[in-house]
C-alpha cells in the first residue's frame, strides 16, 4: 500500500519539510514530491562542494563598498587585479565588504543583461581575480535572478525551439490585459522574436535585451537556484537579488510583489540555509517603503537584508530643505524584525535616486522640489508609465555630491565638503549595515560626459578612472577627493570602535528641532550610549537634552568621538553642516 502524502510529509526533515511546502504553494502538490526529490539531489551536490564557514555575526565593523569590477584602471592590468590591490592598500581595516557589481559576460545594462552567469567577462579578469577580492573582503555579488540577456546561451536556445528552453522565458499569446502591470521603465513590455516555431511576444520588463525568465516552470527555478549555489562555490557571501520583486506574473495582476515571488525568495532562502548557512540575501526592490519591509518575511524566512531605499531622497530633501521634519518620524519608525535581519543603508549607488520608495512619505510638491533641483544641478530625471500611461518620474541620475552641493556654485570647498560628509554621518549612525558607492567615498562629481557618450542617464555616476590619477589626487593635500576620502575614513573608524554602532544596537530618535537630525544608540549590552547630532542647516544650532531624551548622565560632559572636547547634553553647540557623536557609559536606555 502506498505511503499517504501525510505519512511522506513525517519522514521528511525540517528542512525538507520546508522546501517540500514552498514548492506545493508554487507548483502544486501532485509535482512537488518529484521536483523536491530533484531539488534534494542539486544541493547534495553542492553542500559536497561548497566549504561550511562559520556564520559571521554583523557588527558595527562591517562596512559595505559599492563598486564597479573595472571601476579602477591601470594600463597591461586586468581592472579586477587593480581593484583587489587598490582596495587592500587603500579600504583595508575601513570596510570589510565589497559588493562587486556585474562582472559577467553581458550585452547591456553595464553588466545587469547578463549572457553566462557562470562565467567572468575575460575583459575584466577571471574566476581567481574575483577570488582574490573576496580573500581580503566579504564578497556581496548580483544574482541577476529576473531575467537574461537576449544573447544568452538560454535564450538563443528558445529561439530555435529547443526542448529544454520551450518554455524557459514567458510569453503571451493572445490580446490579454495587461494594463495593472506594474512599469518599472518607459517602454513596451512585450517584445517580439522570431522563433524557429513562428513569432513569440516575450515578457521583458526592463528592455529588449533582457527578457524575463518563466518561474512557472520549475526547471528555471532548478537552474536559477544552481546559478546562486555556483556564485556561492565560487566565495560569494552575500547575493543581492536584483530586481526580485518581478519576479512572478499573473495576467490581470500588477505582477509586482506578488505571494509566489515571496515564496520563490522564501525557497532561495530555504536552499541556502540548508547548504550554505553563512551566506546573506539582500533584496532590491525600489518600491514603496511598506512593499520593500516586507521582503524581510517573518524576520527568519526570506531576506536578511534589505535595502533602505527611501534613505537616499529623505537625506537629500532634508539638507535641500535644512530640516529633519520628514526624515526624524521615518527614522523612527524603522524596525527590523530581528533574527539577524537589518537594514542596508545607503545613499547613492550605481543607479539612481530612487522617488518610488518615498511616495506617501513625501508630499507631492516636495518630490517635485527634489526634481526641480536635480535638473538645476545638471542632473537628468528618468521615467516610467504611471496609471493611464502618464510618464512620472522614478528616478534622480545625478552624481550626490553633485546632489546636494551644486557645482556650479560659489560655495568655498570646506562648506560643500562638510555638508556632504554630514550627510554620510547620518548615514554611518543609523541601525543596520552601511553601503558607500565608489564614487561616494572618493568624491566624485557627475560625469556628464559619459551620458552623452552613451545617451543612457545613469552613466552620470558611473565613471572609470585611471589608478594613478585618482592617487595622485587622494596624495594631494586639500583636494576635493583626499578631504571626503579623509573625512569618510574617520567616520568609518569611529563607527567601528563603538559597540552602540552595532546593527543590533538599540534606537532611540530625539528631537532637536527642524535643523538638526538626532538619535540616541545603545550598544546591545546596554554598557554605552552614543548621541548623533547632524546639523542639516547653514546655521549654526543649539541643541539642549535633558535626562528624559538620553538618560542619566545629560549633565555630565560626553566625550565628542568626532572632537576634542566634551560638551554636555544639556547644551550641545553645532556649528553650520557639523556632526557631532557623544559618548557616554552608563545604564542602558533603548
Amino acid at each position: 500500500m502506498a505511503a499517504s502524502g501525510g505519512d511522506r510529509a513525517e519522514k521528511m526533515t525540517g528542512d525538507q519539510a520546508r522546501l517540500h511546502g514552498l514548492l506545493c504553494g508554487l507548483y502544486g502538490e501532485q509535482a512537488a514530491p518529484r521536483l523536491l526529490a530533484r531539488l534534494e539531489t542539486l544541493l547534495d551536490h553542492w553542500r559536497s562542494r561548497i566549504p561550511r564557514r562559520n556564520l559571521q555575526a554583523l557588527s558595527q565593523r562591517d562596512a559595505i563598498l559599492i563598486v564597479y569590477p573595472d571601476q579602477v584602471q591601470e594600463a597591461g592590468v586586468r581592472p579586477l587585479q587593480t581593484l583587489a590591490d587598490f582596495c587592500r592598500r587603500h579600504l583595508d581595516g575601513l570596510l570589510t565588504g565589497i559588493h562587486l557589481l556585474p562582472f559577467y559576460p553581458s550585452s547591456s545594462d553595464d553588466g545587469f543583461s547578463v549572457i553566462d552567469p557562470r562565467a567572468v567577462d575575460p575583459a575584466l579578469g577571471t574566476w581567481e581575480d574575483i577570488a582574490d577580492v573576496g580573500a581580503s573582503f566579504r564578497l556581496m555579488v548580483d544574482a541577476v535572478v529576473n531575467h537574461a540577456s537576449a544573447r544568452s546561451p538560454a535564450f538563443q536556445g528558445f529561439l530555435q525551439d529547443e526542448p529544454r528552453y520551450r518554455d524557459f522565458f514567458l510569453t503571451v499569446d493572445g490580446e490579454p490585459d495587461l494594463r495593472l502591470v506594474v512599469r518599472p521603465r518607459a517602454r513596451p513590455l512585450l517584445t517580439r522574436f522570431p522563433t524557429a516555431s513562428g513569432e513569440r511576444r516575450v515578457w521583458a520588463t526592463f528592455s529588449a535585451d533582457q527578457v524575463d525568465w518563466n518561474y512557472r516552470n520549475p526547471e528555471v527555478l532548478l537552474e536559477v537556484l544552481d546559478i546562486l549555489l555556483h556564485g556561492v562555490w565560487r566565495g560569494a557571501q552575500i547575493l543581492r537579488l536584483d530586481a526580485v520583486a518581478y519576479l512572478w506574473k499573473e495576467v490581470g495582476t500588477p505582477c509586482i510583489h506578488l505571494p509566489q515571488t515571496h515564496q520563490l525568495v522564501q525557497l532561495f532562502r530555504a536552499a541556502l540555509d540548508s547548504v550554505a548557512p553563512h551566506v546573506l540575501l539582500v533584496t532590491e526592490t525600489n518600491v514603496p517603503h511598506a512593499d520593500n519591509v516586507a521582503y524581510f518575511g517573518d524576520g527568519v524566512n526570506e531576506a536578511q537584508l534589505v535595502y533602505n531605499f527611501a534613505l537616499p531622497p529623505l537625506v537629500l530633501h532634508a539638507i535641500h530643505r535644512q530640516t529633519a521634519e520628514f526624515l526624524s518620524p521615518w527614522v523612527d519608525g524603522l524596525r527590523a524584525p530581528g533574527g539577524g535581519t537589518a537594514f542596508m543603508n545607503f545613499l547613492a549607488s550605481h543607479d539612481g535616486i530612487g522617488l518610488n520608495p518615498v511616495r506617501g512619505l513625501l508630499p507631492e510638491a516636495e518630490i517635485e522640489g527634489l526634481v526641480q533641483r536635480t535638473v538645476a544641478r545638471g542632473g537628468r530625471v528618468s521615467m516610467k508609465a504611471g496609471p493611464g500611461g502618464a510618464e512620472i518620474p522614478y528616478e534622480l541620475n545625478i552624481n550626490y555630491f553633485d546632489a546636494l552641493c551644486d557645482p556650479d556654485g560659489a560655495e568655498p570647498l570646506a562648506v560643500v565638503v562638510e555638508r556632504f560628509l554630514t550627510a554620510h554621518a547620518l548615514l554611518l549612525s543609523l541601525a543596520g549595515v552601511p553601503a558607500i558607492y565608489f564614487h561616494s567615498l572618493f568624491g566624485s562629481r557627475g560625469w556628464e560626459a559619459g551620458v552623452l557618450r552613451s545617451g543612457q542617464s545613469r552613466a552620470i555616476n558611473r565613471e572609470k578612472l585611471g589608478r594613478g590619477e585618482l592617487e595622485r589626487s587622494l596624495q594631494t593635500t586639500g583636494s576635493r577627493r583626499a578631504r571626503v576620502f579623509e573625512g569618510l575614513a574617520r567616520l568609518l573608524r569611529m563607527r567601528a570602535s563603538s559597540p552602540s554602532f552595532d546593527p543590533a544596537a538599540g534606537q532611540k530618535v530625539l528631537d532637536c528641532g527642524r535643523g538638526v537630525f538626532g538619535l540616541v544608540r545603545e550598544s546591545a549590552a546596554g554598557g554605552e550610549r552614543v548621541i548623533c547630532l547632524h546639523n542639516l542647516s547653514a546655521q549654526a544650532q543649539v541643541v539642549q537634552l535633558d535626562a528624559s531624551a538620553v538618560g542619566p548622565g545629560a549633565e555630565n560632559p560626553w566625550r565628542d568621538l568626532l572632537g576634542s572636547d566634551s560638551p554636555s547634553p544639556a547644551r550641545v553647540e553645532l556649528a553650520a553642516w557639523q556632526t557631532r557623536w557623544l559618548v557616554w557609559e552608563g545604564r542602558r536606555l533603548c
